[in-house]
C-alpha cells in the first residue's frame, strides 16, 4: 500500500521542484558508448577499464575549443593580475568540485612552498594567496554534508567567511551549471567586489533555458563563464570522472600560465632559466591529453589497471576491507576514496572513536605521519571547517532540521578520521583484509620504504601500485606498474591527471564488477539532496519503465521504507535499488538493450548496497 505523506511529497516534487528535473543536461544523461558497461566488464576487466578511460576522450576537442576562447584568456589574465597584485584566487564548489577546489588550493600551497626556496628576496611570499570554500567546510571533504548544495545563502555566507574583497579573483565550479550553493558564491563574489568566473560543464545555451537560477548567472555580464561541455559521462550523472577532470586541467593549466607570466614580468632571466617551469601552450593541451590517454591505454596498462580492479573487488567479495597507504598525492587518493560512498552507497569513512559505525570498504592511511600531521600535509594548510551555531542556520533561512540540531562540522571531527599513522586495527583485524601501496615520482626514501614495510606486516595481503618509475622495496603480490611519463609542472598538474584517470577507473570497475552498477547507472546512488533525486526517480523511470511521476512516488515510499529499516537496525540498500529489486527491470529500455534479468545480482556482492548515511 503506498504511503499517503511519501505520495504528497513525491506529487510536490514532480509538480513544484521542476528547476531540479536536469534529465535534460548532458551531464545527467547515460552516455551511449558505455550503455552495456556491466556486461563488458564482467566479460573482461581490461576492456571494460579501456571501455571507461575511452569517454575521456570526449574532452579533447571540448579542449581544443576552450583553450582558444575569450573566457580562458580572461582566466589565466585574471590569475595572473591577482598573483601580482598578491590578491586572493578563491575555489568555489560542492561535492566533487568542491573536493577539486580544495585539490587546486593545496596544490598551489604546496607547489608554492616547492619554489619560493629559489625565488629573490624581491618576490614577496604568495602561498597564502589562493583559498578554497566547500559547501560544508573541509570536514565535506571527507563526508558529504546533506543538503548543503541546495542553498545558495550558504555559499554567500562562506564566502563572506574567507574574507573575498575587492580584486580578488572568484572561480565558481558546479559541473552541472546549477547548483544553488556555488550559484551563491557567484553571485555573492560581485557583490564584494570580486573578479567572478562560473565554470561548468553543460551548454551553456541549453543551460540558461533549462535552469533559471543558471540563467540569472549566464545573463549577468559580471560574471565569466567558461562552458566545459562535453557530453554524458561514463556513469550517467557521475560527474566525479570527466567533468572534474577537464575542469582539473582547465583550471589548473590558466593557473599555471598565470604564475608564469607573472614570474616573466618579476624575476631575471636567469633566474627563470633555472626554475625550469615549462607549462605548454593552451593550443598543445589537447594533442597532450590525447597523448595521455593513448598511453594509459596500452595493453600493458589496462593489464595492470585490471589487476588492480579484480585484487579489490577479491578483496571485498572475501568480506574484506582495503587500506591505501601512501605518503604522496594523499589528497588525489582521498578524494576518490571518499566519493564512492555516495556514489556506490558505501559505509563512508568511520571515525576512530564510533565502533558502532560500519568500516568503510576503503580507507587510507600515511605511514609516517600522524594524523593531524597528515591532515595538515594533506590541505597544505590548518584546516577550515565550519562552526555554525544555531543562529547562524536560522538567520541564514535553513531548513528546521538544521537549525534544531546543527551539523557537528568542526576541525575536531574531522581529526577524528585518523589517516595518520596511527596503528588502527579496525583495518585489518577481520584477516581478510589488504593493504595497497601507492607510490608516485620517481625515488623513495628509505623512511617511507621503511613505514611502508611496517605497516605491510599488519596484513594478510599486499599489492604495490607504482606510477612513473616509483619503485617500493617491499615484497608484494600483486605488484602493478603504471607506465605513464609526464613531464613536470608547477602544480603537478599531469601527475595528478594519471593519479585521477586511473583511481576514477579502478573504483567505478571495481563497483560495477560488485553489481553496484547497472548498465552505465549508479544503481545504488543514495538521495541526498534534490539533484539526486531527480537522478534517482530518472534512473528507476529507465530500468524499470514506468513514468516519471510514478517512478518518483515509487522513490519517496523507498525513502521511508529504507529510513524505517534503518532505524529499527536493519540492514538496509539504497532507496533507488529498493525499488528496482521490487519493480524488477524492464524488458525495454530507453538508453541500453536488454541486459540481465531483473533484479539481478552478481553473487560477489553479499553485503548489498548498504550505507550508513
Amino acid at each position: 500500500m503506498s504511503n499517503p505523506g511519501a505520495r504528497e511529497k513525491a506529487d510536490y516534487f514532480t509538480a513544484s521542484e521542476t528547476e531540479f528535473h536536469l534529465g535534460a543536461l548532458p551531464t545527467e544523461q547515460p552516455h551511449p558508448l558505455t550503455a552495456n558497461l556491466d556486461r563488458v566488464l564482467a566479460a573482461d576487466t581490461a576492456e571494460g577499464i579501456d571501455l571507461l578511460l575511452s569517454v575521456d576522450r570526449d574532452l579533447v576537442p571540448m579542449l581544443r575549443r576552450v583553450t582558444g576562447s575569450a573566457p580562458f584568456q580572461a582566466m589565466v589574465n585574471a590569475f595572473s593580475r591577482a598573483i601580482s597584485e598578491n590578491k586572493r584566487i578563491i575555489f568555489t564548489g560542492c561535492g566533487a568540485t568542491g573536493r577539486l577546489s580544495i585539490l587546486l588550493d593545496a596544490a598551489w600551497r604546496k607547489s608554492w612552498r616547492r619554489l619560493r626556496p629559489a625565488l629573490p628576496a624581491s618576490v614577496a611570499d604568495r602561498e597564502d594567496l589562493t583559498r578554497s570554500i566547500m559547501a560544508g567546510g573541509d570536514y565535506a571533504l571527507i563526508r558529504s554534508v546533506e543538503g548543503f548544495e541546495d542553498f545558495a545563502g550558504f555559499g554567500r555566507h562562506q564566502l563572506r567567511e574567507s574574507g573575498a574583497g575587492e580584486g580578488d579573483v572568484v572561480v565558481a565550479i558546479t559541473e552541472g551549471g546549477e547548483t544553488s550553493f556555488v550559484i551563491g558564491t557567484a553571485r555573492e563574489g560581485v557583490a564584494l567586489g570580486a573578479e567572478v568566473f562560473f565554470v561548468f560543464n553543460n551548454p551553456a545555451p541549453l543551460l540558461a533555458a533549462t535552469v533559471e537560477r543558471s540563467r540569472e548567472v549566464l545573463e549577468d555580464p559580471r560574471i565569466t563563464p567558461l562552458d566545459l561541455a562535453a557530453g554524458p559521462m561514463a556513469i550517467a550523472g557521475s560527474t566525479r570522472m570527466q567533468a572534474t577532470t577537464a575542469e582539473l586541467l582547465v583550471i589548473g593549466t590558466a593557473l599555471e600560465l598565470g604564475l608564469l607570466r607573472f614570474l616573466d614580468a618579476s624575476l631575471p632571466a636567469d633566474v627563470r632559466a633555472r626554475l625550469d617551469l615549462a607549462v605548454p601552450e593552451p593550443e598543445a593541451l589537447p594533442d597532450r591529453f590525447q597523448g595521455l590517454l593513448d598511453r594509459l591505454r596500452t595493453p600493458e596498462n589496462l593489464a595492470a589497471l585490471a589487476g588492480w580492479t579484480e585484487f579489490e573487488r577479491e578483496v571485498y567479495s572475501g568480506g574484506g576491507r582495503v587500506t591505501y597507504a601512501a605518503s604522496d598525492y594523499l589528497l588525489d587518493i582521498l578524494t576518490d576514496t571518499t566519493e564512492r560512498s555516495p556514489t556506490f552507497s558505501l559505509p563512508p569513512f568511520r571515525k576512530y572513536d564510533d565502533p558502532g559505525a560500519p568500516d568503510s570498504w576503503a580507507f587510507l592511511k600515511h605511514p609516517v605521519l600522524s594524523t593531524e600531521e597528515a591532515w595538515r600535509d594533506l590541505l597544505g594548510r590548518e584546516p577550515r571547517c565550519l562552526e555554525w551555531s544555531a543562529s547562524v542556520y536560522a538567520e541564514l533561512g535553513a531548513p528546521e532540521a538544521l537549525v534544531r540540531q546543527p551539523p557537528q562540522l568542526g576541525r575536531d571531527q574531522l581529526f577524528r578520521f585518523r589517516i595518520g599513522a596511527e596503528d588502527d586495527p579496525s583495518r585489518y583485524g577481520t584477516g581478510k583484509d589488504a593493504l595497497i601501496a601507492l607510490q608516485t615520482g620517481s625515488s623513495t626514501s628509505s623512511l617511507a620504504n621503511d613505514a611502508f614495510l611496517r605497516v605491510k606486516n599488519s596484513y594478510v595481503r599486499a599489492a604495490a601500485v607504482e606510477f612513473g618509475g616509483a619503485a617500493l622495496l617491499f615484497p608484494a603480490d600483486p605488484r602493478l606498474v603504471i607506465d605513464c611519463p609526464v613531464s613536470s609542472s608547477f602544480l603537478d598538474l599531469w601527475e595528478r591527471l594519471v593519479l585521477k584517470l586511473c583511481l576514477n577507473a579502478v573504483s567505478t570497475a571495481t563497483m560495477a564488477l560488485m553489481g553496484r552498477v547497472t548498465g552505465n547507472w549508479m544503481t545504488c546512488v543514495a538521495p541526498g539532496n534534490k539533484k539526486l533525486i531527480d537522478r534517482g526517480t530518472r534512473l528507476i523511470a529507465d530500468l524499470t519503465g514506468v513514468s516519471y511521476p510514478v517512478a518518483c512516488r515509487r522513490l519517496f515510499e523507498a525513502i521511508e521504507a529504507v529510513e524505517a529499516m534503518r532505524a529499527k537496525g536493519e540492514h538496509s540498500v539504497s532507496p533507488v535499488e529498493w525499488v528496482i529489486r521490487r519493480q524488477g527491470r524492464s524488458p525495454v529500455r530507453t538508453t541500453a538493450t536488454p541486459r540481465a534479468p531483473p533484479g539481478t545480482r552478481k553473487a560477489s556482492d553479499p553485503q548489498g548496497c548498504e550505507t550508513s548515511d
